[in-house]
């Protein structure tokens, strides 16, 4: 699910509540978007980010990135490369095991995403990897890991207890 079906304004318009909220960056996924779609949602949420001073990060579309002058992004580990780590002063990626993780770390990848932690409609009837997981591969990097999937504010105690860098939440963030 998207930002765009949960929330009744636009996302450039929510930005303010989400920065009130605590949150300093937005990674923006929008993956049924077309690349001239995403980058049109892309520049009012930068400008609304900028007036926040908040960090986005663009996902998928490095394109885009380059175009609107974004030096953050964040690519499915099968399309981030080493080309692009060097191209950008931010890149992530998420993981879902260690052996994806040491791939995160060979190709540059600045931080890395972990999931999904809890269960979430978006992995509807996938079961979620848990706390443990989190947690083992907190110590085995080095790199910033952020938590995501099912996150609310009432996990974040469990998620912090994990040595996480933080989570990404989506729904939470939204409905704000």
């Amino acid at each position: 699910m998207t930002a765009r079906h949960l929330c009744p304004r636009p996302l450039w318009e929510q930005i303010p509540r989400i920065r009130q909220a605590g949150i300093r960056r937005v990674i923006l996924r929008e993956k049924d978007l077309s690349a001239d779609e995403y980058t049109a949602l892309a520049e009012k949420v930068l400008r609304a980010c900028e007036d926040c001073g908040m960090t986005l990060i663009l996902h998928s579309f490095p394109d885009a990135a380059r175009r609107l002058g974004v030096r953050a992004l964040h690519m499915p580990l099968p399309l981030l490369t080493a080309d692009i780590t060097r191209a950008f002063d931010l890149t992530g990626t998420s993981v879902h095991s260690t052996q994806q993780l040491r791939q995160a770390e060979q190709l540059g990848a600045d931080y890395v995403t972990a999931g999904h932690i809890f269960a979430t409609d978006c992995k509807k009837g996938v079961p979620p990897r848990g706390t443990a997981f989190l947690r083992e591969i907190c110590m085995q990097t080095a790199l910033p890991v952020y938590a995501i999937g099912g996150i609310s504010r009432e996990r974040l105690p469990e998620i912090a207890g994990t040595g996480a860098a933080g989570a990404c939440i989506m729904s939470g963030a939204m409905l704000l």
